[in-house]
């Protein structure tokens, strides 16, 4: 359930910060780093 709320999490964040300019590869790279980002934020819980 934790992964599935952080790769929510990482999409949302990405495309509210890419904004659709960066198109679909660049909003899963940027997924991707946000997944990997928000890994100590999600075990702290």
């Amino acid at each position: 359930m934790k992964n599935l709320l952080r790769w929510i999490a990482a999409f949302w964040g990405a495309k509210k910060l890419g904004g659709g300019r960066c198109g679909c590869i660049g909003t899963i790279v940027l997924a991707i780093i946000l997944y990997v980002l928000l890994g100590p934020v999600f075990n702290l819980f």
